[in-house]
């Protein structure tokens, strides 16, 4: 991914609202949810709504498929992963004490 492409991704993210929609996507997993649902579960207008919708579709972080009458919102894993391995492609790469990630603990 390149700098340019990475910036404005974070940017759309950057939002309290598409942060909101993006992770409630994440969240449905690969099935995704209707437009419908994501309305309901954020409790904003459907204007609202589309407006997010097309930032996050504009940096193909989500995409939109129609099945019958409903549209369903889905996370696009892949140009998340993207995002992931760009921001830490270089992860202590200056230094001789590379840290690593920490590792999510089960309860």
């Amino acid at each position: 991914m390149e700098l340019s492409k990475a910036a404005e991704t974070l940017k759309e993210l950057g939002h309290p609202t598409r942060l909101s929609l993006y992770r409630e996507l994440v969240k449905a997993g690969h099935e995704g949810l209707p437009v419908g649902e994501l309305q309901k579960r954020l409790e904003i207008p459907a204007s609202t709504l589309s407006h997010h919708l097309s930032s996050l579709i504009s940096v193909s972080l989500i995409r939109q498929e129609r099945q019958g009458r409903t549209l369903f919102c889905h996370a696009r894993y892949e140009n998340l992963e993207a995002l992931i391995a760009f921001l830490t492609e270089e992860c202590c790469s200056g230094t001789d004490d590379c840290l690593t990630m920490p590792q999510k603990t089960e309860k």
